[in-house]
């Protein structure tokens, strides 16, 4: 499938996602979500792509949903119901996905946009970067396209409720105080600061990073301590016994960088 609305390129186990609608604040469209969709099942197999990289061209990371091509939403239940469903598929597939996800976000960062970094794993963002949930504020629900599910686990109960129920804006410097965000920097910066933390990422296995994904996704949810300690005492002996273990740990006793074999 080629891609219209999204663009990505290739550096080596680095995949840089970039949403590419630059003339409308890189806003989401009925074709964008088809596109994303499509790119996101296609790593669900991927041995070759490690991390993904996502950003927007232009002056703002995106802004939301096209209000322009929003009129599928108002067609009828059942109709709307789909293109509703189109949407938020697309953010279900970001957590489905092996892959760690750095999100690398300036500037408009509302509404959908806002959910993009909600559903990625590291989020980076500016001191300019404007981030709200921007449906309350035309007539819909602050719970949309995951919102809900991820600002609380996030946040907390109380900062939630706030931001979804009023619409107003989050503040860079307060996110990363409440640890939404990793870390705000300069926009100059942003692309520097996300592949040193791709690179970081890099060196773990290719099996041990993608369990660690795994891992967290269960154990958020995990219904007690136990249940994520049996999935953690999977992982761990997945990773030894596919000999991961003894090469990182030679490795570290030969002062050498480790090579992984993930077959």
């Amino acid at each position: 499938m080629s891609y219209d609305t999204i663009s990505i390129a290739h550096e080596g186990p680095i995949d840089w996602l970039t949403l590419d609608r630059p003339g409308r604040l890189n806003t989401i469209t009925p074709q964008m979500c088809d596109e994303l969709t499509d790119y996101f099942q296609g790593l669900a197999s991927s041995e070759r792509v490690r991390v993904v990289m996502l950003r927007g061209a232009g002056r703002a990371f995106c802004a939301g949903y096209d209000l322009r091509a929003a009129e599928g939403v108002s067609a009828g239940t059942a109709s709307g119901m789909r293109v509703q469903r189109q949407v938020a598929r697309v953010f279900q597939y970001m957590r489905r996905i092996p892959q760690p996800i750095i999100c690398l976000a300036h500037g408009a960062a509302t509404g959908g946009g806002f959910a993009f970094i909600l559903a990625s794993d590291v989020r980076i963002v500016t001191p300019a970067t404007r981030m709200n949930v921007a449906m309350v504020k035309v007539g819909m629900t602050g719970c949309d396209v995951g919102i809900s599910y991820f600002l609380p686990r996030s946040v907390g109960q109380s900062v939630a409720a706030e931001l979804m129920m009023t619409g107003r804006f989050l503040e860079p410097a307060r996110a990363e105080r409440l640890g939404l965000v990793s870390a705000v920097v300069d926009e100059d910066a942003l692309e520097a600061t996300g592949r040193a933390m791709a690179e970081d990422m890099l060196a773990a296995s290719p099996l041990g990073l993608r369990l660690t994904k795994d891992g967290l996704n269960f154990a958020i949810d995990a219904p007690s301590l136990e249940a994520a300690a049996a999935l953690e005492d999977r992982g761990q002996i997945l990773c030894a016994s596919a000999g991961l273990f003894r090469e990182g740990i030679d490795a570290f006793l030969g002062k050498r960088t480790p090579d992984y074999q993930d077959d």
